[in-house]
């Protein structure tokens, strides 16, 4: 019964999340094309990381002095891809620092070759990128990973350093996103 309420929470965000972008398709084009950097696709090389479940688990659980910026995001959301350039300022700013930004993309694995793909390549974000197949999460994913995600909706951003962490779900300004790692960063 578990499954299929989680199911059912899941399909619920994925069609508000989808009526979105569609509501914003104009805009959201727009807005995905001023997120390319590097369009020159022989540059980027796609190579997909398949993570499970236990592995993103266990990458968010990384417990030093590195702030881990982790980002749940799928191609067909158009809040996902708008707070996308907000993430790629911040770095490119913190270049060099102990700074690690990861996005999780959650688009059905039919789309890790075409959407996804296209995504990452022109945004330059080969290394940055995980694949996760949402039919392998299930409710202990969220309840042991998270304290206020339960996966109803995306964008969710999670940062961790040391023991502090933060969640924040929906689209991150890029004012927030600033204050936020700033505060781990003092």
């Amino acid at each position: 019964m578990k499954k299929i309420i989680l199911s059912m929470l899941i399909l619920t965000a994925v069609y508000s999340c989808k009526k979105e972008g569609q509501k914003t398709d104009g805009n959201s084009t727009t807005d995905s094309l001023s997120v390319t950097q590097n369009t020159n696709t022989e540059t980027g090389t796609y190579a997909p990381k398949e993570f499970s479940p236990e592995n993103v688990g266990q990458h968010l659980a990384k417990n030093n002095d590195t702030l881990y910026v982790t980002n749940f995001f799928a191609t067909w959301c158009g809040p996902c891809m708008r707070e996308i350039p907000s993430f790629k300022n911040k770095m490119q700013e913190l270049q060099g620092k102990p700074v690690k930004f990861t996005f999780v993309n959650l688009d059905d694995k039919s789309e890790w070759d075409t959407s996804v793909k296209n995504f990452v390549v022109e945004n330059n974000l080969e290394k940055n990128v995980i694949l996760l197949d949402g039919q392998k999460i299930d409710a202990n994913f969220f309840s042991s990973n998270f304290k206020q995600w339960d996966g109803g909706s995306i964008p969710f951003t999670f940062m961790r350093k040391g023991d502090k962490t933060d969640e924040y779900l929906g689209m991150m300004t890029e004012e927030v996103l600033n204050s936020k790692i700033d505060s781990f960063l003092k």
